[in-house]
């Protein structure tokens, strides 16, 4: 089928275009969060760019809605409302907000369009209210097992650190850093050490790198450490287990259930993740056991095949509960 999706988040959709649908992604020549279109990226060539004018034309058969805006969107380039004009789900990246455990999701409301959770942590803190609530776990390219650890220090991936401060454990690094050098990577990373005071031989910012150049220097690094309190499960975590690095994680939101201790360390006690971070700086060996721990668990859980199976299955029980209207039901009159 066509599958109309804008690229929102780049890691997930680089997973989900590997199955065996038309993709279709709104681009427009300024590009932003309504039209970056492939971006440059190495997908396949069932992954079409359209111009927002032209979706009408095109006749996707589903949409996948990953922001509320979405919705108003859909209606407005195709002329039908989601989840009724045209089969829909929508696709929830984050843990909830507000007044927690008892935030009710915005689609919570209505049956018509399903709410797609990444992770079963998000769909049991999200209040689904009526709306049909399933999860597809994360899907992971495998990068295949590229870790050495040559370098005894430990990497962090985190988007935006000092704007998004506790939400990504930010105050925590200073504790990590004591423990092994932090190459940290992402984006916004800049001024992380100035806000954190913390100097070139306790934190390094890396930068943020295309994801075959990530996952290399990761690669490189003794371990992965993953210091997010409050967020869905972070894809360069699952990506570090897939390289077969040893990984480090709060015991918080899905990563209690993603990463069992064998891989690495798992804990709420910071003071014994630091103890963890010692061991395997301290000890390679320990280091490539764990690793190839996490790397039998990450493809065994989060491989790609099983991902876009349970896609499948998605996209084709809304699309049998949902009336698809003829093209020119579509068109306006």
């Amino acid at each position: 089928m066509k599958i109309l999706l804008w690229h929102v988040h780049g890691g997930w959709t680089d997973a989900f275009v590997r199955g065996s649908h038309e993709y279709l992604l709104p681009t427009t020549p300024e590009g932003g969060a309504w039209g970056l279109g492939r971006a440059g990226r190495h997908w396949p060539g069932s992954v079409r760019e359209v111009a927002p004018e032209d979706l009408r034309e095109a006749e996707p058969d589903m949409v996948i809605l990953q922001r509320l805006e979405e919705l108003e969107a859909v209606e407005r380039l195709l002329g039908c409302r989601p989840g009724v004009g045209i089969p829909a789900v929508f696709l929830e990246h984050n843990t909830p907000k507000g007044d927690i455990p008892t935030t009710l999701h915005p689609l919570a409301g209505q049956s018509e369009i399903p709410i797609v959770h990444v992770t079963h942590f998000n769909r049991l803190f999200w209040d689904n209210g009526m709306a049909p609530a399933v999860v597809v776990e994360h899907g992971i390219v495998d990068p295949g097992p590229l870790y050495t650890g040559e370098l005894a220090r430990a990497a962090v991936v985190v988007n935006e650190p000092v704007r998004r401060g506790r939400v990504t454990g930010t105050d925590l690094l200073p504790q990590f850093s004591r423990a092994a050098p932090l190459d940290v990577f992402g984006m916004g990373t800049a001024e992380l050490p100035n806000a954190l005071g913390l100097g070139v031989d306790e934190l390094t910012v890396c930068g943020d790198l295309p994801t075959a150049a990530l996952h290399a220097e990761l690669a490189r690094r003794r371990l992965y450490v993953h210091p997010l309190r409050w967020t869905s499960l972070g894809l360069a975590l699952l990506e570090a287990m897939h390289l077969g690095m040893p990984v480090i994680a709060l015991a918080t939101t899905e990563a209690a259930r993603a990463v069992p201790p064998e891989a690495g360390a798992l804990s709420t006690d910071v003071d014994e993740l630091c103890a963890a971070v010692r061991l395997l700086v301290e000890d390679p060996s320990e280091a490539h056991a764990r690793g190839q721990v996490a790397r039998e668990v990450a493809l065994a859980r989060y491989g790609l095949p099983a991902f876009l199976q349970a896609w499948d299955e998605i996209l084709g029980q809304t699309a049998e509960r949902t009336r698809i209207p003829a093209a020119s039901e579509r068109r306006p009159q």
